[in-house]
């Protein structure tokens, strides 16, 4: 049985700090969510290529094994938080996280059986795709209950800060603890994590249930198609950057590449915190534009760098550009449906993400294969810059769309 609950329609409005405690303190599984995804984010493709021995396609299938889950169970995440409400999605996404972890710590015993060593890790990435989608969905549905539809930017801005600052801690805490204790340790860690973060989601209290009918999802993927599109084309530079930074590093005997990673989160934390008011004031596709042409400037100088500072400065551009992109996008998008439907307007939304992070790691390994690393960079850039010019379509349209409605 679903624990959501309703909530007093007659409840006075927030406080400006109460809404800020509500969203930053439910961004905060979405924190804990992303830190399991991020403790083995820099570790696995090494221990696939190198413990394993296996190809450079399959340390990156390894990492996009994760995103193809999360891409196949973004319907039911967003269906789940809608229909149950989004705490019980939450909680259920939580419990996947830990038992990801459980698997990678059993995959680390098997090292001497690398096939079964791959099999039951692969197991525990689609075990933590599923995860993602459900605290992913469920975390910023909960959040939009809470506070109101007017402050869906800033919810969405904090579950991104969540989700890098994360990711910008986890990788090199994950480096660390491999290198002093093993990747079963890792798997350990991950699950403690998830399991502490599903016992302080209890706590919390659930939101109502916005009752009437539901979209079928088919419908409102439509509605949110080019706003996926243009996410999934910037999209591909993050993945680029999560998959195969480390081992750019090693082709050219860099040291410390986790770090391109922290920058690169912390860039997009920093663009977050600062700029993420620019949505509503400018409007999600402007601040889109602008985004997608930082990005492929990022991407264009980690393609062309020479020496790590160059490849740091492009993981920074990189991560601030694509720090609004989401958000720009997604509030355009989530406008597109009534209230009742935000969870599967999110999920469907954010189907394009995973679908560009599933992609990106084999296609990239396919590019590495026959080009080299830096070449997969040059790949991602064109994508960000083809996302400016599909951005700059929809502006338009919207603009088109604007003036004949007030003409009429």
């Amino acid at each position: 049985m679903s624990e959501e609950v309703r909530l007093d329609r007659a409840s006075p409005p927030l406080s400006e700090s109460a809404v800020t405690f509500h969203i930053v303190s439910t961004a905060f599984f979405t924190f804990i969510c992303y830190l399991a995804i991020g403790i083995p984010l820099a570790v696995l493709p090494g221990y696939v290529h190198v413990d394993l021995g296996y190809s450079s396609v399959l340390a990156g299938l390894a990492i996009s094994m994760q995103y193809l889950a999360t891409l196949l169970s973004r319907p039911l995440a967003g269906r789940m938080a809608d229909s149950v409400g989004p705490k019980t999605a939450v909680l259920r996404g939580l419990i996947g996280c830990s038992i990801s972890g459980a698997f990678l710590l059993v995959a680390a015993f098997f090292t001497h059986v690398p096939a079964l060593s791959l099999a039951i890790l692969l197991i525990g990435r689609l075990v933590l795709g599923c995860g993602e989608s459900m605290v992913g969905t469920g975390a910023i549905t909960w959040g939009i209950g809470r506070v109101g539809a007017k402050h869906t930017a800033r919810m969405i801005s904090w579950n991104g800060i969540a989700t890098y600052g994360a990711l910008a801690i986890g990788a090199p805490l994950g480096v660390v603890i491999s290198h002093a204790w093993g990747l079963a340790a890792v798997g350990a860690t991950v699950t403690i994590l998830s399991v502490i973060g599903f016992l302080l989601a209890r706590l919390k209290a659930a939101t109502a249930v916005v009752r009437g009918e539901h979209l079928p999802f088919g419908r409102v993927l439509r509605k949110v198609f080019p706003h996926g599109m243009g996410l999934a084309l910037g999209s591909i530079g993050f993945g680029s950057i999560a998959t195969f930074i480390t081992l750019f590093y090693a082709s050219h005997q860099w040291p410390n590449a986790a770090f391109a990673l922290t920058l690169f989160g912390s860039f997009f934390v920093g663009a977050r915190l600062l700029f993420a008011q620019t949505i509503s004031r400018f409007g999600g596709f402007r601040v889109s534009i602008v985004c997608f042409s930082i990005e492929a400037l990022g991407l264009l100088l980690l393609w062309q760098a020479g020496s790590p500072f160059f490849a740091l400065c492009g993981a920074a551009l990189t991560g601030f550009g694509f720090a609004l992109i989401f958000p720009a996008l997604g509030v355009e998008a989530v406008n597109l449906v009534p209230a009742n439907n935000r969870g599967s307007a999110l999920g469907a939304y954010s189907v394009f993400l995973d679908l560009a992070l599933g992609v990106t790691g084999p296609l990239a390994g396919l590019i590495v294969s026959r080009f080299g690393y830096a070449e997969v960079y040059l790949f991602a850039a064109t994508a960000s810059l083809a996302a400016v010019a599909l951005t700059v379509s929809m502006y338009r349209r919207s603009q088109a769309a604007t003036a004949a409605a007030v003409a009429g």
